[in-house]
């Protein structure tokens, strides 16, 4: 609760049943109403899991890239996750933006999720802890964190009505934990309710676990908001406990309908009034109530790029290396790899931002090596299914001449409403962006090729198009391929053309998206994609590169077509010929190092093949420098694995729903690391190298739900960081995480850390404590 509840609740007094009801459901799409004789301003809200977009999708409004959230739990440092939440808060504010909608905390149930970057861990515990840290570093700035999705909302097929059926053993134990851990250890201020059911009720109705739990068991006192158009019913929802629809655009099954419902006896008025003061709550804790003080100011740092930087080296996890890293005395480096040329710094969905910049590896890699070395790229293949944005070097905007180009909203009639330059030839508008009598937008720029040859375009969107590349003109209508909105947003349909094109010669490029009403979300451009080699002679250019060159680091990876809000992965090999890629460099030069740029588990059939294994993640928009601080050991491959990592795809848990749209959650608590059999990790749960050694020397252990004191000494010539990692077991208790904590010391520097241990565990139990789940050096029993 707040000190002012007692002012909360005269303000409350003053308001009509009808004004009241009105707060309830959002103003836009991400905006609430105001009430001005309360002194209540309109709150905002902004998605916000790898850094807070805002309230527009847009090139030119920038916003901090942070590495994805499954980065942020491989540093294993809720301090860390604290700093990340801080930084985050501080750019909500700048923003104007109140309400944050991360951190997500559903689990890693299966690698295959689409989500899974966007997610910290398939273990409970770890989740817990990094994502109080994230909440209260938010809500540290005074903007209020939104835990989401509760709950089961663990997959993207069908996960608008698929019904998660979960006992409530793994319920309570997994799948509910880390919503527990942040409201009530890290008093979130918010929480999210999902699009699914679980066991037979829309989540948005279940008053079990919303009412019953949430609020009743836990003692939430905050607002429980839908995910975007999750809400479809009024006195269901409205008894269930939910608290605030958002958007209500364009229809609201709230507002009136609610109203009549209270008038008619089905709603209590009681119940309107505590949602009302919750939200209240939550406005006088962000600063949204007059009268009330507010959070004291907090600005984004000006050292925000170094930090996300650092953030960034932090997650990096080092599975291989055979003393190749860090990169001594390499004079020619060859560069290779579909993600070396087009860098995948976050995954798609709601958890897109626009930053400033990317820096890619090539970049970081010129940087940190100096201007003595010599780096040649190559794609080697080409796995994208879609093709790129055109690069800003190449469009003009056709009035200005700036890089980039106009677009020109048009009403019904031809008339010009708005012209405006653009840095992308993409546009998204979630809600706005467009003037409201908009009927026409028409995107065109002057294209410049760099090099002769055949040239693709795309028209990427849903709807009626007309494409004009130079005087070639071509018309079509895009239909989307499923129901799911934000997955027609991040992977529209599209359609290619191809033109015969000089170099130097500039060509008129326009795109005419004609619509008869405007949509709530919208997406359309223009792709591009140059001439080049056919495939196998690009990877035979990059196989000749690495046999004469000092060192061949070769990224490979994912890319937003394949880990995205909206849908989910069908297979965990990398996309192309990656794997022939990463073999066929490793037998030219054994100095072969590889970097994986994907937020989730993929096959690695060659990790034993090469000389070192840097996975990087989705690194957020400092993610080149952090690689390359990384490789050259500037920086310590600080993080260990969130998740497990399978050998193969065989067996691993299906994020589908069956044919009656139920997802059965049959392996009960058996997920991750309790999942798989040995002999099917490739690199297990806590695993990560580090450029030192350690001896772990001794262990003093309380409990249960106590502590353990842990000393380890770095063994090593240079200053390293260690994740102590403790696992509990007993006869009827399997091997499961009970604590961790981060030890950093110099060469030669013993130190000992205290572990807090879980305090759900109850003795007697093993306490095992190690680098990782299958590198365990000490341990103790607890009584």
């Amino acid at each position: 609760m707040t000190d002012h509840e007692a002012e909360l609740r005269r303000r409350l007094e003053r308001l009509s049943l009808e004004e009241k009801v009105g707060l309830l459901t959002g103003a836009g799409f991400w905006t609430l109403r105001p009430a001005e004789k309360i002194g209540l301003a309109p709150l905002v809200l902004s998605d916000g899991p790898s850094g807070v977009r805002g309230t527009t999708w847009d090139e030119r409004d920038h916003s901090l890239l942070f590495p994805c959230p499954t980065a942020l739990a491989a540093t294993w440092d809720p301090d860390a996750a604290f700093e990340a939440g801080r930084l985050n808060g501080a750019q909500a504010r700048d923003k104007g933006v109140h309400v944050q909608l991360a951190p997500t905390v559903n689990l890693h149930r299966t690698p295959l999720g689409g989500r899974h970057f966007e997610n910290y861990s398939e273990d409970p515990l770890l989740t817990s802890r990094i994502a109080a840290g994230f909440v209260r570093g938010v809500q540290s700035a005074g903007v209020a964190a939104t835990v989401k999705h509760f709950v089961g909302n663990d997959s993207e097929t069908a996960r608008m009505s698929y019904d998660a059926i979960i006992d409530d053993r793994t319920l309570r134990d997994l799948y509910l934990r880390p919503f527990e851990e942040t409201v009530r250890r890290a008093g979130a201020w918010a929480v999210m309710a999902a699009y699914n059911r679980v066991n037979g009720v829309t989540m948005t109705e279940h008053r079990e676990l919303i009412t019953g739990l949430l609020k009743g068991e836990w003692g939430f006192d905050g607002v429980v908001v839908s995910d975007w158009t999750a809400l479809r019913s009024t006195v269901p929802a409205a008894e269930a406990g939910m608290d605030l629809e958002m958007p209500g655009l364009p229809t609201s099954p709230w507002r009136e309908n609610l109203v009549r419902a209270v008038r008619e006896g089905e709603v209590a008025e009681e119940l309107i009034d505590d949602k009302v003061l919750r939200l209240l709550r939550l406005a006088a804790r962000v600063g949204a109530l007059d009268g009330l003080p507010g959070p004291p100011p907090v600005t984004t740092p000006p050292d925000a790029r170094r930090r996300l930087r650092d953030l960034a080296s932090l997650g990096m996890v080092l599975l291989r290396n055979d003393g190749t890293l860090p990169l001594r005395a390499a004079t020619t480096v060859a560069l290779i790899g579909p993600n070396a040329v087009r860098f995948a710094a976050q995954g798609g969905g709601s958890a897109h931002v626009e930053p400033a910049h990317v820096v890619t590896p090539a970049e970081g890699l010129r940087r940190a090596l100096g201007g003595d070395a010599e780096i040649t790229v190559h794609a080697g293949v080409h796995p994208h299914g879609r093709p790129a944005p055109p690069p800003l070097a190449l469009m003009t905007d056709p009035e200005t001449g700036e890089p980039g180009a106009r677009a020109d909203y048009l009403d019904a009639d031809g008339g010009l409403l708005l012209s405006e330059h653009r840095r992308a030839a993409t546009l998204r508008f979630l809600g706005a962006g467009a003037p409201e009598a908009t009927r026409q937008i028409v995107l065109r720029a002057r294209f410049t090729p760099d090099r002769g040859g055949v040239h693709t375009f795309a028209v990427t969107g849903i709807g009626d198009f007309e494409l004009r590349v130079g005087t070639d003109v071509t018309s079509l209508t895009l239909v989307p391929e499923g129901e799911d909105a934000v997955e027609s947003l991040m992977k529209p349909p599209e359609h290619r053309v191809t033109a015969e094109l000089p170099a130097g010669l500039p060509v008129p490029v326009e795109l005419r998206h004609t619509f008869t009403y405007p949509p709530l979300v919208l997406t359309f451009g223009i792709g591009y994609r140059e001439p080049h080699l056919g495939e196998d002679a690009e990877l035979a250019a990059a196989v000749e590169a690495a046999r004469s060159a000092d060192a061949a680091i070769v990224v490979v990876g994912t890319n937003d077509e394949v880990e995205s809000e909206g849908y989910d992965r069908t297979t965990l090999v990398l996309p192309g010929r990656q794997d022939d890629l990463v073999s066929a460099v490793a037998a030219v030069n054994p100095r072969t190092v590889v970097v994986v740029n994907a937020g989730a588990p993929v096959l690695m059939p060659w990790r034993n093949e090469v000389a070192a294994i840097l996975w990087s993640w989705l690194p957020g928009q400092e993610g080149g420098d952090a690689i390359a601080d990384v490789l050259t050991g500037l920086a310590e491959p600080g993080g260990r694995l969130p998740t497990t990592f399978p050998v193969t795809e065989t067996g691993v848990l299906s994020p589908v729903p069956g044919p009656d749209g139920t997802l059965e959650y049959a392996e009960g608590t058996a997920i991750g690391y309790r999942y798989y059999a040995p002999e099917d990790v490739a690199y297990p749960f806590g695993h990560g190298l580090g450029y030192t050694t350690w001896e772990y020397e001794s262990v003093t252990a309380s409990g249960p739900g106590g502590t353990a004191e842990v000393t380890v000494r770095n063994t090593g010539d240079r200053a390293g960081r260690e994740v102590v990692q403790c696992y509990a077991s007993a006869p009827s208790l399997p091997l499961r995480l009970a604590g961790f904590a981060v030890a950093d010391a110099a060469p030669g520097e013993t130190v000992t850390v205290t572990v807090s241990l879980d305090e759900r565990l109850t003795g007697p139990y093993r306490l095992d404590i190690g680098r990782s789940i299958a590198d365990l050096r000490l341990d103790t029993e607890i009584r």
